[in-house]
């Protein structure tokens, strides 16, 4: 299972993030991703270039709530070049924009707000999540620890099934390795972590960074 590092802080990019991503990359992670909100362009095109001068994997998660501003992440996204786009739930806009679909992974469910929560059944997630592979998406971005209508686990699984060997990647809330290891054992291909790691709340007895990029890679291994 991949961890994904998100230079975020509470739903936002760091504003430090292209400082912190050398931290990021030094210790080993290749997974690095951030959010469309919280710095300008500029500092997204410098982090998104040392991610990729170091061979590791961008990944960007839309968190815009309104359809024109979704349509302007998106396009932000393209023109940034990163791997992966991630959230929104408007394939068809992405369809038209990104042409293909690959490397986009939609939010199924029903997501609101700002940071983002998580409605739906499992039953819903399923369907949006098969709907989304129709459409050629690679897969989806599950707020799993975000959901207000369903248990986690239980969502997780219902999109599992769904997406066959389609990528299954859960994002927020995933806080302490108790949660990685039950993400494992459901089935996702992937996990992000971002204020959990900034905030010390995964390993709350150590301060710096990079012990706790260490104990999260450290947990991911485990699994």
């Amino acid at each position: 299972m991949d961890f994904i590092m998100m230079l975020t802080r509470d739903d936002r990019t760091v504003e430090d993030a292209d400082t912190v991503v050398d931290d990021v990359l030094a210790c080993g992670v290749r997974h690095v991703g951030f959010k469309d909100v919280g710095v300008p362009e500029a500092v997204m095109r410098r982090v998104v270039a040392k991610i990729r001068a170091a061979g590791a994997t961008s990944y960007l998660e839309v968190v815009s709530t309104t359809p024109e501003a979704v349509v302007t992440s998106l396009r932000a996204g393209k023109a940034l070049g990163v791997d992966r786009l991630l959230g929104g739930t408007d394939v068809a806009a992405a369809q038209a924009i990104l042409g293909d679909l690959a490397g986009y992974h939609p939010f199924p469910g029903r997501p609101v707000g700002h940071p983002t929560k998580l409605g739906g059944t499992p039953e819903q997630v399923a369907a949006d999540c098969r709907a989304a592979i129709e459409r050629g998406c690679g897969g989806v971005d599950l707020l799993a620890y975000r959901a207000t209508d369903a248990d986690p686990i239980d969502l997780v699984r219902a999109a599992r099934v769904a997406l066959g060997a389609h990528r299954l990647i859960v994002a927020g809330s995933v806080n302490s390795p108790a949660r990685i290891g039950a993400l494992a054992r459901a089935g996702a291909d992937a996990f992000t972590i971002g204020s959990a790691v900034f905030d010390g709340s995964f390993s709350p007895t150590k301060g710096a960074l990079r012990s706790q990029l260490h104990d999260v890679l450290a947990a991911c291994a485990r699994t």
